[in-house]
């Protein structure tokens, strides 16, 4: 728990650990099938993010009574079903409260073994850095609230929700990787920062290199941005460092809040293409190296907009 990793383990036994995580989220979508998929994805994440495998799930359900209600919550769990078998998991139960706004949220359980726990505090320097999901959609899911969403952008955030972290821990487990955390809430910034404190590096981060959902720059251009992203900002920004000129849209990208991101690796420089080939071949086609790993300034993201390597 020192660490603050993604999820917690449990040693049960020489050759086996338990993971545990557990997480809710407000919808982001209007569609409740796609909701469920995207909450039962998110907390998924977690135990990959952590080199586990899931195996069951519990449903935790605030929402709103009454009979439309329970038509609509029946959806969202038969949406985060599908995702929770395509993950090889089991839903085994749940607890519902009434409550006037939705959050649907699970709690995992996955197994791993004590040798292959992966954390955030491992990242070496001339490690290269790996994120596996383009970022952005809590600035689209934002627009999408306002009603100014292109539906082409909502459809691609969307897509990339409710695509499973599974084959990309797989992958990555092919490969020399010494660090992986999840992008989620804290953005791919405070992820960042979370990684470089942990494992005492520095973090030198290529903005224009981190890919980006469809009219994230656009939106955030209007101000169609989360609250969660000033949070963030002001939580982490002293541990950022910057390079060239960051614009207010640089700095709104960079603490976006994700729901269901990608996985952030920090892997042997000398695997880095390859591995990226192989996330895109199997699914992640917006994988890239976004980054590399240094000795100094230890602790701190270095954040380079128009700076050559």
């Amino acid at each position: 728990m020192e660490e603050g990793d993604d999820a917690g383990v449990v040693l049960l036994a020489e050759n086996l650990a338990l993971v545990q995580t557990v997480d809710m989220i407000t919808p982001v979508v209007d569609d409740p099938r796609l909701y469920g998929q995207v909450a039962a994805a998110n907390a998924l994440s977690d135990v990959y993010a952590m080199g586990g495998t899931p195996l069951t799930a519990l449903a935790v359900v605030c929402a709103p009574a009454g009979r439309e209600e329970q038509g609509l919550l029946r959806q969202v769990l038969e949406g985060a079903l599908e995702k929770i078998h395509e993950a090889g998991a089991f839903l085994v139960g749940g607890h519902t409260v009434e409550d006037p706004e939705w959050k649907i949220g699970f709690a995992v359980t996955g197994t791993v073994r004590p040798w292959a726990i992966w954390n955030r505090a491992g990242a070496r320097p001339g490690d290269a850095l790996i994120l596996t999901k383009a970022v952005g959609c809590g600035i689209v899911s934002t627009a999408l609230k306002a009603g100014l969403a292109n539906p082409e952008d909502v459809a691609s955030m969307t897509r990339s929700m409710t695509l499973l972290n599974r084959r990309a821990a797989e992958i990555l487990a092919e490969h020399e990787v010494h660090a992986v955390t999840d992008v989620t809430g804290f953005g791919l910034g405070g992820h960042g920062c979370e990684m470089a404190r942990r494992s005492s590096v520095a973090i030198s981060l290529d903005l224009e290199a981190v890919p980006l959902l469809p009219g994230v720059r656009g939106y955030a251009g209007m101000g169609l941005v989360p609250a969660g992203t000033r949070r963030n900002r002001d939580f982490y920004l002293e541990l950022v460092e910057t390079q060239g000129d960051l614009t207010p849209e640089d700095l709104d990208v960079l603490f976006d809040p994700q729901t269901s991101g990608g996985l952030l690796a920090a892997v042997k420089e000398r695997h880095a293409g390859s591995l990226v080939q192989a996330l895109r071949e199997g699914g992640y086609d917006r994988a890239a190296v976004v980054g590399k790993i240094a000795e100094s300034p230890a602790g701190r993201l270095v954040v380079r907009v128009g700076v050559s390597r």
